[in-house]
């Protein structure tokens, strides 16, 4: 096996056909799927959910995950949060050449791996290979399908007093990425969170009424996550400062680089608005998950006109929040 990624691995021949053999499907699985152009699977009938992303980060190793393991829980969260069952993947590769074909099996490895811890399967994928240059070492594309098995969801219908609720600690994946790059001389020591979330989830999901809309706030953080939200069905929303669960080594690194931890990406969050009656239910399933360990209620709906995100601070004053505005560094997902 070579020791690099060249164009001849993209040309469709002996190379192609090596490293799909010797990478991919040594990986993933070698069903009969991998002899077609197209993957044959059984689909409930009923509804699906389908999703698709594209993973860009840089580095592409991190404390606490890879782009592999980001690529296949990023994924899957969005269906978890959708309330559907994740069942099958596919990814797509594009590779630059002079990619070291050791970190590819790597890559390919942590996905696997994601896949099977989670019961999701990948079924189909595509590689291509592009001129030195003219990528950043490795991007994957997926798309993911899951099945809509419980007659209980998300309603979508808000009420004054329902609570806010977040599975863990906020801006871990932002902070653990930027001290992987090394650029600013400093040490972090933290690990992303990146983590699939579809069985504790569907857990809530299960065993309780009254969830109104589940989300994971990655790119732009908590606070553009829970704007759009607050925009999108008309609702106004107060979280509380001091209510927000934050490392130190996060708000240390906020600090001293003048970031705001409310918009850090995060890669193994959950938020979850859910009934005032039904809070205390679902912090009691999220915290017997190492996912979900550190649950906490942040705030709660408090009009359904406005549409705006306010932050009561510790001094009782409160704040507009708003969209991420601008980019705080390139390349976290």
């Amino acid at each position: 096996m070579e020791k690099y990624i060249s164009l001849a691995h993209g040309d469709g021949g002996e190379l192609s056909h090596r490293l799909i053999k010797d990478v991919f499907i040594e990986s993933f699985g070698d069903g009969d799927s991998a002899l077609f152009d197209a993957a044959s699977v059984d689909i409930p009938v009923g509804r699906i959910a389908v999703t698709t992303d594209s993973f860009v980060i840089k580095p592409i190793f991190f404390p606490g995950g890879s782009i592999g393991k980001l690529a296949v829980a990023g994924t899957i969260n969005d269906l978890a949060v959708s309330g559907a069952k994740p069942v099958y993947l596919t990814c797509g590769f594009v590779i630059e050449e002079g990619f070291p074909i050791l970190d590819l099996k790597k890559i390919v490895h942590d996905m696997a791996n994601e896949a099977k811890k989670t019961g999701v399967s990948i079924i189909a994928g595509d590689t291509k290979v592009v001129e030195r240059g003219s990528a950043d070492g490795v991007y994957i594309n997926t798309t993911g399908i899951g099945i809509y098995e419980l007659n209980k969801g998300c309603s979508l219908e808000f009420e004054e007093g329902d609570a806010i609720l977040v599975s863990g600690t906020i801006g871990d994946h932002g902070v653990a990425v930027l001290g992987a790059r090394g650029e600013l001389g400093i040490t972090v020591p933290i690990n992303s969170d990146c983590a699939s979330l579809n069985r504790m989830l569907a857990e809530v999901l299960e065993h309780t009424n009254g969830v109104r809309i589940m989300r994971d706030p990655t790119r732009g953080g908590l606070a553009t996550t829970l704007v759009e939200i607050a925009e999108d069905f008309q609702v106004t929303m107060k979280i509380n400062e001091l209510d927000l669960p934050v490392r130190e080594e996060v708000h240390g690194v906020c600090d001293l680089l003048g970031f705001d931890p409310l918009y850090l990406a995060n890669e193994g969050k959950a938020i979850i608005i859910v009934a005032q009656q039904e809070k205390e239910k679902v912090l009691d399933i999220l915290r017997e998950y190492p996912e979900g360990k550190d649950a906490v209620v942040i705030g709660s709906i408090v009009g359904k006109e406005k549409g705006h995100l306010l932050l009561e601070t510790p001094l009782g004053s409160k704040r507009l929040l708003t969209r991420l505005s601008g980019t705080m560094f390139p390349r976290i997902c």
